[in-house]
């Protein structure tokens, strides 16, 4: 067989000509009719999408979590058990405050979102590496990421904007305390040792209900920057950590972190000494010590960017059975408000399937599939150069082309 990478068309059938338009003779308008150039052009026109208002800078691997704790931790969610069992995992880092070409290492709390690839359909965890969140009540969440941004007069991060929240919000003050600390400057993203998980989701165990938070603990150890180094490799390499997760990858020094759980009976929860579904507060380990469950390595590169991480979903309201939502407020906001933040960025994707390279169960339906490339009506996919033909093509039947994919 013929190994050569071609581009092509939309339909799948090989580009003859990728250097000269055609044209009404030598030196004679373009024609409408060259329909490869205004393949290649329309696909120029909708190369990006609008970016996350909150986490809009990330980075997304591709990892495989092994179930190595308890086999019985939620045992209606089967891809925590049983022991030694392998889940398909999609993981996207990324900054909270800044925006897409922001830099690495500025002082700012981590995003860590989560989609394990279950038998019974993709579930979803979002968190951050902060043990507390800033607010309790998700109609703040709005004034809590404008006070963050630039300012609507100066165009610019005014930190009087930052502080006049949190002196008015005193429910984020455990938070503000964590945030001088040096765990909001990671030296690497393998190094980010408090990936807080702030889910309290609902799952069975032994036939009880149960209350469950999920932490990340690193296995290489925690090691943070100082401000002045963060701010000097902020300046000389804004992609710092994304450069170096990438170049630690390609030479299988593959990281890992270690999945724990808080599992509290839920009927204890209304008899606890504060509301345990309230994110500005920490459960106790003595109450309810950890629990490891799982441990996740990440062992791949996306191929494509743009494709498998810039159009990553996640929403927390993607559940599996034996796991649902709880009465955490911030949850409850989230259920609604990450859903619809993906419907508006990705609205213009004409049909959704998995991201390139995950595998999904044949159970899995194209509502709770990711977007990928963007696709025609046929499930063929657009190519706008020889190299990123050469990787859509390369993933094309495991992505279904040349198959109906109809939302």
């Amino acid at each position: 067989m013929d190994s050569r990478k071609i581009l092509t068309t939309d339909n799948g059938a090989p580009v003859t000509e990728n250097q000269n338009s055609r044209t009404a003779g030598p030196a004679g308008p373009v024609l409408i009719e060259d329909h490869h150039l205004i393949e290649k052009l329309a696909h120029f026109d909708r190369e990006r999408i609008p970016e996350r208002v909150v986490h809009a800078k990330g980075s997304g691997r591709v990892r495989i979590l092994r179930s190595i704790g308890q086999r019985d931790a939620v045992d209606e969610g089967q891809f925590l058990a049983p022991v030694g069992k392998r889940t398909d995992v999609f993981i996207r880092f990324s900054t909270v405050a800044g925006e897409k070409g922001s830099a690495d290492t500025v002082r700012d709390p981590r995003g860590f979102a989560i989609k394990f690839y279950t038998e019974n359909g993709n579930y979803d965890l979002v968190g951050n590496n902060t043990p507390v969140f800033f607010i309790r009540d998700p109609l703040k969440f709005p004034d809590f990421i404008h006070s963050q941004k630039r300012d609507p007069y100066t165009n610019i991060q005014e930190p009087e904007n930052v502080w006049d929240f949190f002196f008015v919000e005193p429910r984020s003050h455990a938070s503000v305390h964590d945030s001088v600390q040096r765990s909001w400057h990671p030296r690497q993203l393998s190094h980010d040792g408090r990936l807080r998980l702030a889910h309290f989701p609902v799952g069975q165990c032994a036939r009880r209900s149960v209350l469950g938070e999920i932490p990340l603990k690193t296995d290489q150890g925690i090691r943070n920057l100082v401000a002045d180094d963060a701010g000097r490799i902020a300046g000389h390499d804004a992609d710092y950590h994304q450069r170096d997760l990438l170049r630690a990858i390609d030479r299988a020094e593959y990281p890992s972190w270690t999945l724990k759980m808080q599992i509290m009976p839920a009927a204890e929860a209304a008899k606890y000494r504060f509301n345990p579904f309230d994110v500005t507060k920490v459960w106790s380990h003595r109450d309810y010590p950890l629990t490891t469950v799982g441990r996740i390595v990440l062992n791949r590169n996306p191929e494509n960017y743009f494709a498998e991480v810039e159009q990553a979903a996640f929403n927390p309201a993607h559940f599996v059975p034996g796991i649902g939502p709880s009465p955490d407020k911030m949850l409850q906001g989230r259920l609604f408000s990450y859903g619809d933040t993906h419907r508006y960025r990705l609205a213009q994707i004409t049909c959704t399937c998995r991201s390139i390279g995950h595998k999904l169960s044949k159970r899995v339906t194209t509502a709770a599939m990711e977007p990928c490339a963007l696709m025609t009506t046929t499930g063929a996919r657009k190519t706008t150069s020889p190299t990123a033909s050469a990787v859509l093509n390369k993933r094309a039947r495991r992505c279904g082309a040349n198959r109906s994919c109809g939302a």
